[in-house]
C-alpha cells in the first residue's frame, strides 16, 4: 500500500489535480440529495474535493475525516475548523448525526471483508434515519485505462480488490 504521509505533497498532482476533483465532487454532490445539511466526507485525503463539497451548496456543512497526519494538515489549510483525523472503522461523532456521507475510492484499500463491513457499518451509524451513503466500488476495473494511477501501480503484484460490487 502506499504510504499515504509520503505521497501527501504530490498527491493531487498525481491524481488528476483541480479538473478530477470537480469531476468528483460534482459527481457526488448528485448523488447528494439538495435538503442535506450536514455531510462527512470520508477518507478526505487533502481535501481537495471536500472543499469544493463545502463551497458548492449554501448551508451545507461538511466535514473531512482522513487517517493520515499529513493528508490531514493539507485537508485543513483547505477547509479550516472542519477536517478530524481519524480511523474509519471507529468515527468520533454520535449516531445519526450527518444527513449524507461520502467514502469515495476508500473501500479497496482497506485490508479485507471485514474491514470494509466495519467503514460500512460506521457510515450507517452516523447517518440519520433516511440519510444517503454514497461510495465508489471496483476501483481495479478503473485501472489499465492509461491513467497516472496505473504507472504507479504497474510494479505491484495485482491482488483481489475488496470493493468488488458483488460484495
Amino acid at each position: 500500500m502506499l504510504d499515504y504521509s509520503q505521497e501527501a505533497e504530490r498527491y493531487d498532482a498525481s491524481r488528476g489535480g483541480e479538473p478530477r476533483a470537480a469531476a468528483a465532487a460534482e459527481g457526488v454532490l448528485g448523488l447528494v440529495p439538495d435538503d442535506a445539511r450536514r455531510l462527512l466526507d470520508l477518507a478526505c485525503g487533502t481535501g481537495i474535493v471536500t472543499r469544493r463539497l463545502a463551497a458548492a451548496r449554501d448551508g451545507l456543512r461538511v466535514t473531512g475525516v482522513d487517517l493520515t497526519d499529513a493528508m490531514v494538515r493539507r485537508a485543513a489549510a483547505r477547509v479550516p475548523g472542519a477536517v478530524v483525523r481519524a480511523d474509519a472503522r471507529r468515527l468520533p461523532f454520535p449516531d445519526g448525526t450527518f444527513d449524507a456521507v461520502t467514502s469515495v475510492w476508500l473501500l479497496h484499500l482497506l485490508p479485507g471483508p471485514a474491514a470494509v463491513r466495519a467503514v460500512v457499518a460506521e457510515c450507517a451509524r452516523v447517518l440519520r434515519p433516511g440519510g444517503v451513503y454514497v461510495t465508489t466500488v471496483d476501483k481495479a476495473a478503473g485501472h489499465n485505462v492509461g491513467s497516472d494511477i496505473d504507472a504507479v501501480l504497474a510494479a505491484r503484484p495485482r491482488s483481489r480488490a475488496v470493493d468488488e460490487a458483488a460484495a
